[in-house]
C-alpha cells in the first residue's frame, strides 16, 4: 500500500498496490502492521456500508467526540463520491482546514481520516456504495457533527446536495477556537 500525506496532519490517502495477472489483479487493503508503522490508529472495532441511490446524497459531517473518537478508513466500493473531511483537534497546526477527494474503485484508493476530524461524502453517481473501517464502536450519546456549508469552513463541494438527513442540514454554525499568535 502507498500512503501519501494529505494537507491535513495525520490524514493520508491510501492506494492499493495491484498485482496483475492473466486472472485480473489482487491487492491489499488493510495491514495492520502497515498503519501501526505510521503511528497510525490500526484499531478496527466495526466496519460500516451505506448506500445511496441517488447522486447528489449527502451523508456528514460527522464525528464522534472523546472519549469516543474514532479513526476511520473510507474506500468507495461502487458508483463515486467527492469526500471531505475537516480537522477539529484545537492543538493541530491544520486546525479548522478541509480536505477533498474523489474516491471510486477505479483505483480502490482509500483515506484515512484520525480522531478528531469530522468526515463526510456527497455522491457522485447513483448507487453508491461506501465501506468504512472504524477504531471505535458506535456510540450515540458522543455522536455529533458540524454543518456541511458552514461558512467557517468555506468547503466547495463539487454538486449541490439534494438528499441528506435533518441533523446535516441542521447542525448549528461551527466557532473555530482561533489561535493566539506566537
Amino acid at each position: 500500500m502507498i500512503f501519501a500525506p494529505t494537507p491535513l496532519a495525520g490524514a493520508f490517502v491510501i492506494t492499493p498496490e495491484r498485482i496483475h495477472d492473466q486472472r485480473g489483479f489482487f491487492a491489499r487493503t488493510w495491514c495492520r502492521r502497515d498503519f501501526e508503522e505510521r503511528g497510525l490508529n490500526a484499531n478496527v472495532a466495526q466496519c460500516n456500508l451505506s448506500c445511496s441511490a441517488r447522486r447528489g446524497t449527502l451523508r456528514g459531517m460527522h464525528y464522534q467526540k472523546a472519549p469516543h473518537a474514532e479513526a476511520k478508513l473510507i474506500r468507495c466500493a461502487s458508483g463515486a463520491i467527492h469526500d471531505v473531511i475537516i480537522d477539529l483537534r484545537p492543538s493541530s497546526e491544520t486546525y479548522g482546514r478541509h480536505f477533498g477527494i474523489r474516491l471510486d474503485p477505479s483505483d480502490d484508493r482509500m483515506l484515512y481520516v484520525p480522531e478528531g476530524f469530522a468526515h463526510g461524502f456527497v455522491t457522485l453517481e447513483d448507487e453508491t456504495t461506501v465501506f468504512y473501517q472504524m477504531s471505535e464502536f458506535y456510540e450515540p450519546s458522543a455522536a455529533a457533527g458540524v454543518r456541511w456549508n458552514d461558512p467557517a469552513f468555506g468547503i466547495d463541494w463539487p454538486i449541490e446536495p439534494t438528499t441528506m438527513a435533518e441533523r446535516d442540514r441542521t447542525y448549528p454554525d461551527f466557532h473555530l477556537e482561533r489561535k493566539a499568535a506566537g
